[in-house]
């Protein structure tokens, strides 16, 4: 596709049937953290639904004003869950980012150079210990999320046997091992033996899709199904986005082989909820947990409540937040892009946050875990609270 100039027309290229499953009843706005924070009829979905329209059907113009409406949708789904009309919000959005990414081709070369790094584990290591050396240092904003300390993770983790595998991914093993070496102790502890990952499947393609590029994350779905198709064991991912993404790849890349390679993706509190007659009974930990949803994990992949199942025997109480799951505003890499929106959008879920009166706050996303403990609030990975209990710890 050819470069397009500011005001000039572009075809989205998305099923015209998906695009008119709207009736734009409205039904979507109090879900949409976008409309929420602004109360801008464009930043909702029914609004960015009717600004697809107008670009594809009539040849609207992409002004500035409309090229913003799409940039700045953190691309939740929370409409597609919360839509009478069933509307496949998702499939509306990405072929637009797609679109706007083509259409910029000076944006569109940033973004694979800096995702490019997603792939390349060594160097992906490095710069997230300079990040971190950096932040000690002051030098690096703190709403970025960079943690002040990383877990050492050069050395492979070492495989307890093959009977799954568990997806390690790139920012995650990068920023937090710590999480899959507790993942891995909590599946030995139900008898599980686990292959991590590690450096053959190094990036899901998640950041690139949300970013608009199709193609490129089409590129690492085929290699992370080279890589794992060895045999049909079943795949765990201990990250939402990963796992959301990994669920789609028989749509994103329309084969048999991807589709059934997504039949062998579990998030791993799902799998794990269906084991938990495996685990040893121990003394629940004395903490009082709030359970923030990653969005991916409740509004794409549906499996949301596993993780309260999971998490259960091994607390003394879990609360939910009263905020319908809305978005916390991490987004991927949305809360880099957009700091004022997604900063507004966070506070809403630290005051959910608040009102739940907890302890301790359980993410299952990287990007949602490092966005709210920039906020302040202490953060963990429901396999980190499991595997404390397992271990006798209250800390």
């Amino acid at each position: 596709m050819k470069a397009v100039s500011a005001g000039e027309s572009l075809r989205l290229g998305i099923d015209p049937d998906a695009l008119n499953k709207c009736v734009q009843c409205g039904l979507c706005l109090p879900h949409c953290p976008t409309f929420r924070a602004t109360g801008d009829e464009s930043f909702s979905p029914r609004g960015r639904i009717a600004l697809m329209r107008a670009v594809q059907n009539d040849g609207a113009p992409i002004t500035r004003d409309v090229e913003r409406a799409f940039e700045t949708c953190v691309q939740c789904r929370g409409c597609e869950t919360n839509c009478p009309s069933q509307v496949p919000y998702g499939e509306l959005i990405e072929p637009t980012r797609e679109a706007l990414a083509q259409r910029s081709r000076w944006r569109s070369r940033l973004f694979e150079t800096l995702l490019g790094f997603l792939a390349r584990p060594a160097w992906l290591r490095a710069g997230a210990g300079t990040a971190v050396a950096l932040r000690r240092m002051g030098l690096v904003p703190r709403r970025l999320g960079v943690p002040e300390n990383t877990a050492d993770s050069n050395a492979p983790i070492p495989a307890t046997g093959d009977d799954v595998f568990l997806f390690t991914g790139c920012i995650m093993d990068a920023w937090q091992r710590d999480v899959h070496d507790a993942a891995t102790r909590v599946l030995s502890a139900a008898g599980v033996g686990v292959q991590a990952t590690g450096d053959a499947a190094p990036c899901c393609g998640a950041l690139h899709r949300h970013a608009g590029l199709s193609s490129t994350s089409e590129t690492h779905a085929e290699h992370v199904i080279r890589a794992l198709s060895t045999d049909d064991r079943p795949i765990l991912v201990d990250s939402a986005g990963c796992g959301a993404a990994m669920k789609e790849y028989g749509q994103w890349l329309g084969t048999e082989e991807a589709r059934a390679f997504s039949a062998r993706v579990f998030d791993i509190h799902e799998w794990l909820s269906e084991q938990l007659d495996r685990l040893p009974r121990v003394e629940p930990l004395d903490v009082k947990l709030a359970v923030q949803d990653p969005c991916h994990l409740r509004h794409v992949q549906k499996v949301h409540l596993a993780t309260r199942t999971a998490l259960a025997p091994f607390v003394r109480e879990l609360v939910e937040l009263d905020d319908e799951g809305l978005c916390c505003g991490a987004g991927g890499i949305y809360f880099v892009l957009e700091p004022e929106l997604a900063g507004t959008i966070r506070e809403r879920k630290c005051g959910a946050i608040e009102r739940a009166g907890a302890d301790v706050v359980v993410s299952a996303n990287p990007g949602c875990s490092m966005h709210l403990a920039a906020a302040g609030l202490e953060v963990c990975h429901p396999m980190q609270i499991i595997d404390r209990a397992l271990a006798g710890r209250t800390g």
